[in-house]
């Protein structure tokens, strides 16, 4: 008699997270669009062009997996959030999903109860600051002023180096790049430190960049990626396959200039199988056996991502670096699609 009330127990529990873990997917179909949450505004990663529509790195996430689900990277809702607002909104769902050059670390993913769906940069925290001081190293930034956002993992870090190297410094806090761009060229603060990549991402914007340094020294890990609600397995694994295909397409040699040839049928079984021409990955996502040709239809596969928006040959002019290829000495390596 209690091994059946057990078990019946279990089956509830069991329906229960079911019927929550499928709750995202059917309702990004269901209302056919993506909600996808954003930053306020980093060029090359997420940002309003002149026309007003968002594009960047991690825009590129967003419009992917709404092509996936939905047939359409178009179909998706920017809202834009800051460091501080950014979970409150995913646990409420407000948004489906957050892209927003976001640290997946322990208390993030384990005590605020998110998933990580995965890295799409790797990046470490730095400092920017104006070439006239003569600093060639953070090590000599002891009673400095710095801008930094709050709610942030580089708050943390920034009070960990300083700690360690037995220097002091005065926070500025703010609540946006804008703001710190503002401030910093006000010289309302001496330094500048947040990600790497989002520091070049800031200089691009300025009238005189060649003006301004990134300091050599990163402090830090910042594994930066997509992340879901706890309890969202169906729904991440829409986004955490969608990001995989991104990475493995461009490692496989898939580009938006030879998708069509490669759908129709390649010898790779590999390729057949992510694209949709033979298996049922599209069936086990509860999506359309095309889902990942779609997915790259939207902007291409990650190297093209990564070349457009925020690689050598624009603005922010990042190289690869750690966010190669594994079969380039670097870091991106997506699980086998089989």
């Amino acid at each position: 008699m209690n091994n059946s009330v057990f078990f019946g127990a279990l089956t509830v529990a069991g329906l229960a997270a079911g019927a929550a873990a499928a709750g995202t997917l059917d309702d990004v179909k269901a209302r056919d669009q993506l909600n996808c949450g954003v930053s306020t505004g980093l060029v090359g990663f997420s940002a309003p062009n002149a026309n007003g529509e968002w594009e960047g790195f991690d825009i590129a996430v967003c419009r992917a997996v709404a092509a996936a689900v939905l047939g359409d990277p178009n179909k998706v809702e920017y809202v834009p959030t800051t460091g501080k607002t950014r979970f409150t909104a995913l646990a409420s769902g407000e948004i489906d999903m957050l892209a927003r050059n976001t640290t997946w670390t322990f208390s993030r993913d384990v005590d605020l109860k998110f998933e990580f769906a995965g890295v799409n940069y790797y990046d470490g925290q730095g400092f920017m600051i104006p070439k006239e001081l003569g600093v060639s190293s953070a090590k000599e930034l002891d009673f400095a002023t710095v801008c930094i956002q709050t709610g942030t993992t580089t708050e943390l870090n920034l009070a960990d180096f300083f700690r360690a190297n037995n220097i002091t410094y005065e926070p500025v806090p703010i609540e946006t790049n804008a703001e710190a761009r503002q401030q910093y060229l006000a010289n309302a603060c001496d330094v500048y430190t947040t990600d790497a990549s989002g520091l070049a991402a800031t200089r691009a914007t300025f009238d005189d960049p060649g003006n301004h340094v990134i300091l050599p020294e990163i402090i830090s890990k910042e594994p930066l990626g997509p992340l879901v609600r706890h309890g969202d397995n169906e729904w991440g694994d829409v986004v955490r396959w969608t990001l995989n295909a991104l990475v493995g397409a461009e490692e496989l040699g898939i580009t938006s200039a030879n998708l069509a040839e490669k759908a129709a049928g390649t010898e790779n079984p590999e390729i057949n199988r992510l694209l949709g021409t033979e298996g049922n990955l599209g069936e086990m996502l509860g999506l359309d056996a095309d889902w990942a040709q779609n997915a790259l239809s939207a902007g291409g596969n990650y190297g093209e991502i990564f070349a457009k928006n925020i690689g050598e040959d624009t603005p922010v002019g990042l190289a690869r670096g750690l966010n190669a290829q594994w079969t380039d000495g670097g870091l991106l390596y997506a699980p086998p699609f089989r």
